[in-house]
């Protein structure tokens, strides 16, 4: 039997469902945001930036420090949230997400307002003026998370965009959406401390349905970490309202092993880029490219260290690698293993999903991979090494560079100007020499990439003034007040304006010259 509700009848709220993908527990549901709902919050949020928009560095420092000090003083019940919504382990919550948010922080305490105050610069030919730089909050950010790392997703891009006096409406990945409210206590006691609306930071909960109407709802800026075809939706979205987009669209980054390379530190680079959060890393190391001279003894060395990597939940015992973060990403991971097993790819280690509950694939060390196969193009997204041989320096920048994607590359060489020299053949956003993934880490830095992977800068000075809109300015640098008459035009303007513009751009010394004649020419006959 069937009943058909009235139009009077209140139907409860669409859910999303939540669960712990290392062990299939439910967590709870957290309500979906309309975008009805989510173009109302955007609202708030515009109300409540305006005080905020005009609160100086020092209360804004105030605001960061409280914020740090809450991520410190919760630091492990926020990491066992993180790890109950993400399924990634203890230490790689505490490594990978309370270490970079306390650091950007800590940078922007540091140097924020240096690269926030307005800025003088030349004013060119006009010397009576002067000339100035201002950069002004663009007034509400929205934030587009992915699921891999549930805190600094959130965190990360918020503290760039408050301290640029902005507010925030962040619509947090459906799949670690239960950690939010969690998260989103930070903002507010901080918020509260400082009698501040708590509406300048928000999260908002959903779908497709949800982001859309994030990006065209009338926000100032749209942040979006994913994926490329959903980088691809935004844009298009964000076409319909003009709105300006930082797109972080992932990577299929490269790590390569010269043959000059210490063993031991290119081991161990290679584990670091290919396991850490289980592969669920923009910037893994999602090709392994490894030269003729020190191939064989890297791949019997990396065989060893993956065999002794432990996987399971990490909520309940001291894993190496925990689960992937939804089964759909399992489901990629397994096919494009398959696939490169199916064209000669060789499992030394792993290979295939784990035997238990959860969304777990085994740490796999693949060999005999060949830029022909869907690995070594498609995003993986998980816990493999792939492992390609490269002949010498102009193989490796040759198949490195034969991806759509271009966001980092790692270079392992003893040889400074030799690493320098491959980077220098690579497109991407970011290199880092001996060491997997530090570029991130390393605040002064922008973060981003080039080609399929994405456009825009985070972290960083550039990634602080892209929350701005800069405002040229120039004013009277001396009370000279006369006019700059223009009109009516006069019968002998047209060849003073050309003798000026020759006399100041003319090529070389005889070019100006050429100019000041013709100047001196003209305006005898004006007089």
């Amino acid at each position: 039997m069937t009943t058909t509700a009235t139009p009077t009848a209140h139907r409860a709220p669409p859910v999303i469902p939540c669960v712990d993908p290392a062990t299939g527990e439910p967590l709870g549901e957290v309500p979906i945001t309309t975008p009805e709902e989510t173009r109302a919050v955007i609202a708030r949020a515009r109300k409540a930036q305006r005080r905020w928009g005009e609160s100086n560095f020092d209360t804004r420092r105030s605001v960061l420090r409280h914020i740090q000090r809450h991520v410190l003083e919760h630091a492990d019940e926020l990491c066992e949230w993180i790890v109950r919504d993400s399924g990634k382990t203890r230490e790689n919550a505490m490594l990978g997400e309370i270490w970079p948010v306390n650091e950007k922080i800590r940078w922007t305490l540091k140097h924020g307002e240096k690269h926030l105050r307005p800025e003088r610069v030349p004013s060119g030919l006009f010397l009576h003026k002067k000339a100035t730089v201002e950069y002004r909050p663009r007034g509400v950010i929205g934030v587009i998370c992915p699921w891999n790392y549930p805190l600094q997703n959130i965190l990360g891009p918020t503290i760039h965009a408050l301290f640029a006096g902005n507010a925030a409406v962040v619509k947090v990945s459906e799949h670690v959406a239960w950690s939010a409210g969690r998260f989103q206590r930070i903002f507010d006691e901080a918020f509260d401390a400082h009698g501040l609306p708590r509406d300048l930071v928000q999260c908002v909960h959903g779908y497709g349905e949800t982001g859309a109407a994030l990006v065209s709802g009338g926000v100032d800026l749209i942040v979006f970490t994913g994926s490329m075809a959903n980088g691809r939706k935004v844009v298009a979205e964000s076409a319909k309202t003009l709105t300006p987009v930082i797109a972080e669209l992932g990577g299929k980054d490269a790590l390569i092993v010269c043959d000059d390379a210490d063993l031991e530190q290119a081991a161990h680079a290679a584990l670091n880029g290919s396991f850490i959060a289980a592969g669920q890393n923009c910037l893994a190391a999602e090709r392994t490219l490894v030269m003729d001279g020190i191939y064989d003894r890297f791949v019997a060395r990396v065989t060893e260290l993956a065999r002794e990597l432990r996987q399971g939940a990490p909520s309940q015992e001291q894993v190496d690698i925990g689960a992937l973060v939804t089964p759909q990403q399992l489901e990629i991971v397994e096919h494009l293993v398959e696939d490169a097993c199916s064209k000669g790819a060789r499992a030394l280690v792993g290979g295939k999903r784990a035997e238990r509950p959860g969304n777990f694939f085994e740490p796999t060390v693949l060999v005999d991979v060949t830029p022909d196969m869907k690995i070594m193009h498609e995003e993986t997204f998980g816990p493999v090494m792939v492992i390609c041989r490269v002949r010498d320096d102009e193989d490796a920048v040759r198949i490195a560079n034969g991806t759509q994607y271009g966001l980092g590359l790692t270079v392992l060489s003893k040889n400074r100007r030799r690493a320098k020299r491959i980077a220098d053949g690579i497109e991407t956003g970011g290199v880092s020499m001996n060491d997997f993934g530090l570029t991130y880490m390393a605040q002064d830095l922008p973060f981003g990439g080039v080609r399929g992977s994405g456009f825009g800068r985070l972290n960083g000075r550039e990634g602080l003034r892209a929350c701005t809109n800069p405002r040229a300015v120039l004013e009277d640098r001396l009370p000279l007040h006369f006019a700059s008459k223009v009109f009516p035009v006069g019968e002998h303007d047209y060849e003073t304006f050309r003798g000026v513009v020759r006399t100041l751009y003319g090529v070389g010394l005889q070019g100006r010259l050429a100019g000041l004649r013709d100047l001196g020419q003209t305006l005898r006959r004006k007089l």
